[in-house]
């Protein structure tokens, strides 16, 4: 027979199992709290990305302010020389990429016509008799009915949490200013923050301000600079491979669709290779050649010297965040999802991981 266990043991067992009323009013709160996050999820979305941008202008705003330029002067001076220089690179190209955008647009049904063709040709080529077959599986027409109806969903997700194009342009102006203002008076609103946390996680916490900026606005700084510079590579690389009517716009694409790592290179080729395939084989063989080695320059190359080394996180978690960010905010999730993964980063890697690590070396040292 097993032995019976003690009575204070069953005690204290019955005790383990059963809620306490501060355990039910805590499971209430936090039921309350998310139906209260749900409803302000609009305002929470204004707040990242105002974070993300306070985190990207705040190195300009530093550098204006040593040399005595007040923070706030400093912040108005960066947004100010953003959209004059904005407003500038609009009047040098801007009419250039309109117009060879519109063009392209109504040229492209004639583009994927000549992409069926393309696939026809090929799978002659290859023995593939039976095109009505082939056709079943590659039917041009539904492949761009998906893609025109995945982008809309795309877009609706991305202007559905801010209720709609007016709520995202009022989101993206309040983002804009709520970042000036936690850019230009950072110190006082973060010490303001830190202090509600007891002691000493608020001194530990104020400590991981500086390198979670540092991460977050460094991602961005440097997929904004990697993009300038893939998107005018790539538009002069296609003028000289023959594709100069559209080399201006598909560069221009190629540098928007670039911000979003991993899947933005490869949505940004698609229209190249596409407007490529009536200039003959040679010449998409070039064009992809082209993108190949663009998407390695940049995996190998750029990233790693002007994202990765101050990110400093794994691709495959980058590549998480731009999926869950997809699937839950859209192209607005994609963009601003990675660089709070970033930052999130330096409070595991600081206030549990580092510990850890030297918790585990003393224990060593004292087994040894």
């Amino acid at each position: 027979m097993s032995p019976i266990p003690h009575f204070p043991q069953l005690c204290m067992l019955e005790k383990h199992k059963s809620l306490s009323f501060s355990d039910i009013l805590l499971i209430i709160a936090g039921f309350f709290l998310v139906i209260l996050l749900w409803q302000l999820r609009s305002l929470l979305l204004t707040l990242m990305i105002a974070v993300v941008l306070a985190a990207t202008i705040t190195p300009f705003v530093d550098a204006l302010e040593k040399f005595r330029f007040p923070r706030w002067l400093g912040v108005i001076l960066f947004y100010l020389g953003l959209i004059g220089g904005l407003i500038i690179i609009g009047l040098l190209i801007g009419p250039s990429v309109s117009e060879q955008i519109q063009r392209l647009v109504r040229r492209f049904p004639v583009y994927l016509d000549n992409l069926g063709v393309a696939v026809e040709d090929l799978a002659t080529r290859v023995g593939i008799t039976q095109i009505e077959t082939l056709e079943q599986f590659f039917d041009l027409q539904t492949l761009t009915n998906w893609l025109f109806r995945s982008s809309q969903r795309l877009v609706v997700r991305s202007f559905g949490v801010t209720f709609g194009i007016l709520g995202a342009g009022v989101n993206l102006i309040l983002a804009v200013v709520i970042s000036g203002y936690m850019a230009a008076g950072s110190k006082s609103l973060i010490n303001g923050l830190i202090n509600v946390f007891p002691q000493p996680w608020n001194e530990r916490l104020n400590a991981q301000v500086l390198p979670i900026s540092r991460r977050m606005g460094g991602y961005v700084q440097g997929r904004v600079l990697v993009s300038a510079i893939l998107g005018i590579a790539i538009a002069l690389a296609l003028r000289v491979l023959g594709l100069a009517e559209f080399a201006l716009a598909l560069g221009t694409i190629a540098a928007f669709t670039n911000v979003i790592p991993f899947i933005g290179p490869v949505l940004g080729a698609i229209p190249a290779l596409i407007v490529a395939i009536p200039l003959g084989g040679l010449t998409f063989l070039w064009v992809l050649l082209l993108f190949v080695i663009i998407q390695n320059v940049e995996s190998y190359v750029l990233d790693p010297l002007l994202v990765g080394s101050s990110v400093r996180v794994h691709p495959f978690y980058q590549l998480l965040a731009v999926l869950g960010g997809t699937q839950v905010l859209g192209i607005i999730g994609a963009i601003i999802v990675p660089p709070w993964v970033a930052g999130i980063t330096v409070l595991l890697e600081n206030l549990y991981l580092h510990p850890k690590l030297l918790a585990e070396q003393k224990q060593e040292l004292v087994d040894s």
